[in-house]
């Protein structure tokens, strides 16, 4: 596991970053193994993969982003969350995205990007850093390995720990998005985190690849 280098570091070095990633994730458009409807939309519509299609069905179902938000996207390459984002939250708006790889070809003025580990990230560096957010995505996903209960532990893992970044940087009456791999554990989950939210919901978007474990947790309306 990579973990974080120092605050002070990162400020200098904040557009750079080693090209490594703990996080796999089947939306990279890289071989025709994964080649369905929504890669080849993503490829015609311009946008960095088809994940971008979850985020949107999510996002028209709960309105989770509007105009001049301020956005956190964890997990954000290979970029498509944050892509969608800035387009909904327009040029008064912002977008921080964190990973271990920056999204290629992606620079637009009001996107910042923080090479993290988000496991070993300092929360409360963070919450000053980046001030408090409108909304908080996170499409984190364990490397899998094919045994069920591992794969769903590291998931639920990288749920928490986005839950509690949320937490810390999200202002009264945000909203949250989370990837988790379906398990036990999800009802726990989804019980600690409605004692944060006005309402929680559980969703899977149709673009969800057949046979995937994975669901999303929406928390709307943090009341701190």
């Amino acid at each position: 596991m990579f973990g974080l280098r120092d605050p002070i570091e990162n400020r200098a070095s904040i557009f750079f970053l080693p090209r490594v990633c703990i996080y796999d994730k089947d939306q990279i458009m890289k071989t025709n193994r994964w080649e369905d409807h929504y890669t080849r939309l993503a490829r015609d519509e311009d946008w960095l993969a088809r994940s971008v299609y979850k985020l949107q069905e999510i996002d028209k179902k709960f309105r989770i982003i509007k105009k001049d938000d301020r956005l956190l996207d964890m997990g954000c390459f290979p970029g498509s969350w944050s892509q969608y984002g800035l387009r909904k939250v327009g040029r008064k708006g912002e977008v921080v995205g964190i990973d271990l790889t920056r999204p290629e070809q992606f620079l637009p003025s009001n996107f910042r990007f923080i090479p993290a580990d988000v496991l070993s990230l300092d929360v409360e560096w963070l919450a000053k850093e980046i001030g408090p957010r409108g909304v908080v995505l996170s499409d984190l996903a364990p490397r899998t390995t094919g045994i069920r209960s591992v794969d769903t532990n590291r998931s639920m893992s990288l749920a928490a720990r986005a839950a509690e970044i949320a937490y810390a940087v999200l202002k009264v009456r945000g909203h949250f998005v989370c990837k988790v791999f379906e398990g036990e554990d999800l009802r726990h989950f989804r019980v600690e985190t409605s004692r944060h939210f006005k309402r929680t919901r559980l969703f899977r978007p149709t673009a969800t690849r057949k046979g995937s474990r994975e669901i999303y947790l929406v928390g709307i309306d943090l009341v701190k």
